[in-house]
């Protein structure tokens, strides 16, 4: 049985991709398994194979942020690099013109220092990535650690009502699933609660507004609510590898 390609894309100026200094050979010389790719070649190229995963897009326009934006809507029409986690190489002259609404998830200086481009990566993967665990479920940027009754987005606690974390560690372990507002009343606030389906509506806002767009969370008219799952399943298995880039 063949083994999946696991590699990081690099986009550029194809006689650019492969200059000493360049990304793509400071990222094998961290053990990285790299593919090129020309601004204007289609982005399927890049894929060998059906089940090979793209685990990050790098472009390489320095002086160009306007050519990276184009870039980039270009590769997230291929289905398969749609939810990869994507940096933009940027000059110091034109960080300015970087913008955050550009679709980017990040991006690094160029000329690179090896171990920030190394950290920008894993930091984008580590966003990107899904996993649960008996005592930590991580939805995108999203980690409810159940053993130290905490939520965090990015990094940063997110202070819940012990009711609000009970909700959410629920959904959590039914993600995927549709929960009606009956199920939730017996599971979180117990069988011999007397509140009705309202008092569940009411802690959904209140998740909804403390975590925001980090919540994945839509309500099903008539049905109840579902946390909804990966987009793809490999994205949501185990905790990201701690390795290196390799």
């Amino acid at each position: 049985m063949s083994r999946r390609a696991s590699f990081i894309v690099i986009v550029g100026h194809g006689p650019e991709l492969e200059r000493e200094e360049g990304a793509a050979s400071v990222l094998r010389g961290l053990g990285a398994t790299v593919r090129t790719l020309d601004l204007w070649d289609e982005p399927s190229r890049c894929f060998q194979r059906e089940e090979d995963e793209a685990r990050a897009i790098l472009v390489e326009t320095p002086e160009r942020p306007d050519l990276a934006v184009a870039a980039l809507r270009a590769l997230r029409r291929e289905a398969r690099l749609t939810g990869v986690p994507a940096i933009a190489a940027v000059s110091v002259a034109q960080v300015a013109r970087m913008d955050p609404a550009s679709g980017f998830d990040d991006f690094v200086l160029s000329p690179y220092v090896p171990a920030e481009l190394y950290a920008r990566i894993r930091k984008g993967e580590w966003q990107k990535s899904e996993f649960a665990t008996e005592e930590r479920v991580k939805v995108g940027a999203l980690v409810v650690d159940r053993s130290a009754h905490e939520a965090c987005i990015d990094g940063h606690s997110v202070p819940l009502t012990a009711k609000e974390f009970a909700l959410l560690s629920y959904l959590c372990e039914k993600r995927g699933k549709v929960v009606s507002r009956e199920e939730l009343l017996v599971k979180v606030w117990g069988p011999r609660y007397e509140g009705g389906p309202r008092t569940v509506d009411i802690h959904v806002r209140r998740l909804r507004s403390k975590l925001g767009g980090a919540l994945p969370l839509v309500t099903l008219r008539g049905a109840g609510y579902k946390l909804e799952a990966p987009d793809t399943p490999n994205r949501a298995a185990v905790e990201p590898r701690r390795a290196m880039l390799a």
